[in-house]
């Protein structure tokens, strides 16, 4: 018995190791802290349209990619400078993009549920600028922001880049991880198809005047 109790918990280990994270620089994670609510320089309307976010998560047997909608959003800049912003996003319309049929119904069910991002409970998530530090480029920052999903708000730091700022647009992208289990999301998977404790974002985000 002890032995059958030994092999189990190897190979637990062996399939936890084999659940690599996704590609991506993890974000520093930190409590939350106060934003800032008067920011100096014009504000841009994040477009909902065009603004995307891209999803990944990787387990044992593979991955799987997807999206979720921006519901709403701001970006300021000043002198060409971003000094503040924040977006919303609407979990309801999370959704893999890497299967199709009755198999993509059951993964986004299963992401929406209780036992990972709760949407019926925490229907939104966000993300709110605290910092923003001139990066290695001109177009490089590092922003700190307190991103909140189901209730719970992580301080986060990760690379930035503003790809366009006009006086009519400005375009900013990040790539980044974060650990789910900052923010409660504590579902390990199949015993035998453990998934990643990282989940990977790439943003884009378009805002207009």
């Amino acid at each position: 018995m002890n032995k059958l109790i030994l092999l189990s918990a190897a190979a637990a280990l062996v399939l936890a190791s084999c659940a690599g994270n996704p590609e991506g620089k993890k974000a520093e994670t930190k409590d939350s802290v106060e934003t800032v609510n008067d920011l100096v320089g014009n504000s841009f309307a994040v477009d909902t349209t065009q603004s995307t976010v891209v999803w990944t998560g990787t387990k044992v047997t593979g991955a799987h990619t997807g999206t979720v909608k921006v519901k709403s959003g701001s970006l300021t800049v000043d002198n060409g400078a971003l000094t503040g912003g924040n977006f919303v996003l609407d979990l309801n319309t999370i959704s893999s993009t890497d299967l199709q049929g009755e198999y993509k119904d059951k993964l986004d069910g299963h992401l929406k549920a209780e036992d990972f991002f709760d949407v019926a409970k925490f229907p939104e998530a966000s993300f709110a600028i605290t910092t923003v530090k001139a990066g290695a480029t001109a177009s490089d920052v590092v922003i700190s922001g307190n991103l909140t999903i189901k209730g719970i708000s992580k301080n986060v730091t990760f690379d930035a880049k503003l790809t366009e700022v006009t006086e009519t647009t400005v375009k900013a992208s990040a790539d980044f991880n974060i650990a789910r289990e900052d923010w409660g999301v504590n579902y390990t998977g199949k015993e035998d198809d453990l998934i990643s404790k990282e989940i990977n974002f790439k943003i884009n985000l378009v805002a207009t005047k």
